[in-house]
């Protein structure tokens, strides 16, 4: 009981602190293979209110979803490679409802199927077209407190909304270059009633009212700072907007009207590298980053420091999450 009171007084004077940090490396978990806690291609990743991660992996050999303590331990998996109920083709999007419903975006079979928090089917919507309701090729995922789920419809270009049990409620984008088309969609994250969608072949970030008014844009093409390659993946938090830049192997944060904040991240295999970061994920509290390294088969999370507390003291402090 005394460790999480002192957590609660750690986490206050981050907060009152007041200056902007960074993402310090914390940990990883995961290799190649088929076993627990290992992947073939990892995509998606989204952490429940109750802090456990979940991850869908779409390789042929180790299609399923599999979850996690916030620090990495294995807990469980559900999925095989098919079209039944349950079953999985090449899903690349998840995400977990307030209440803790685990919804996974079926690219291949062009739906999506919604779990207990444990892998007890539920139920699904969705077939492949382009009417209300279809998809071709799902793959961002978000759920907003009211519990109704938005879906990135990627190669319709577009964005649609659900209800929680996928009755259909409405949609937005079409096919362009202009302020609320697509061309090549993928992440989707909500802060506050605003909805940012990332397009890789644009290499920007748009962002809408929740039922697609244009708001604002931000991004092109390159290297630098606020620019992408490829932006993928994507998380809210009160401390702004993360997007998983994944052809420059690096995260990239802004506030939420898209100025640029950080970034972290390059080419490699070392701790705090990546080979094409696909998607990132927050603790409900902001201050855990996950990432998957997609070419690393490999999950590693970041610790948020306002306080610029150098690493050897940042030690000190992680070891009252223990």
């Amino acid at each position: 009981m005394k460790r999480k009171v002192i957590l609660c007084l750690v986490g206050l004077t981050v907060l009152a602190g007041g200056a902007w940090g960074g993402f310090v490396y914390w940990g990883q978990w995961g290799s190649v293979g088929t076993g627990d806690g290992q992947f073939g291609s990892p995509e998606g990743i989204a952490v429940a209110p109750n802090g456990n991660v979940y991850v869908v992996d779409s390789a042929l050999s180790s299609t399923r979803v599999q979850y996690f303590t916030s620090a990495g331990s294995f807990l469980g998996k559900w999925g095989t490679r098919g079209a039944g109920n349950g079953a999985f083709s090449y899903p690349e999007g998840i995400a977990v409802s307030p209440t803790g419903t685990v919804y996974v975006a079926d690219t291949g079979n062009d739906r999506i199927q919604y779990f207990m928090s444990n892998g007890s089917y539920l139920g699904k919507w969705g077939t492949q077209g382009s009417g209300n309701g279809q998809f071709r090729s799902p793959i961002g995922l978000v759920c907003a407190p009211n519990g109704h789920v938005w879906v990135v419809d990627s190669d319709n270009c577009r964005i649609q909304y659900f209800d929680g049990s996928g009755s259909f409620r409405g949609k937005w984008g079409s096919q362009g270059s202009g302020n609320g088309q697509f061309d090549e969609p993928y992440g989707i994250a909500l802060h506050v009633g605003r909805f940012y969608v990332s397009d890789e072949t644009l290499n920007r970030i748009q962002y809408f009212t929740a039922i697609g008014s244009f708001v604002g844009a931000w991004g092109s093409s390159g290297s630098g700072d606020g620019e992408f390659n490829s932006p993928h993946g994507m998380a809210a938090a009160a401390s702004g907007i993360f997007v998983a830049d994944r052809s420059n192997n690096r995260i990239q944060y802004f506030s939420w009207d898209g100025s640029f904040r950080g970034k972290w991240g390059s080419y490699g295999t070392g701790n705090g590298q990546f080979r094409t970061p696909n998607d990132i994920a927050l603790s409900e509290s902001g201050y855990l980053a996950y990432v998957v390294d997609r070419g690393n088969c490999r999950i590693q999370y970041f610790f948020y420091d306002t306080t610029g507390v150098a690493p050897a003291s940042l030690g000190r402090v992680k070891a009252l999450f223990k």
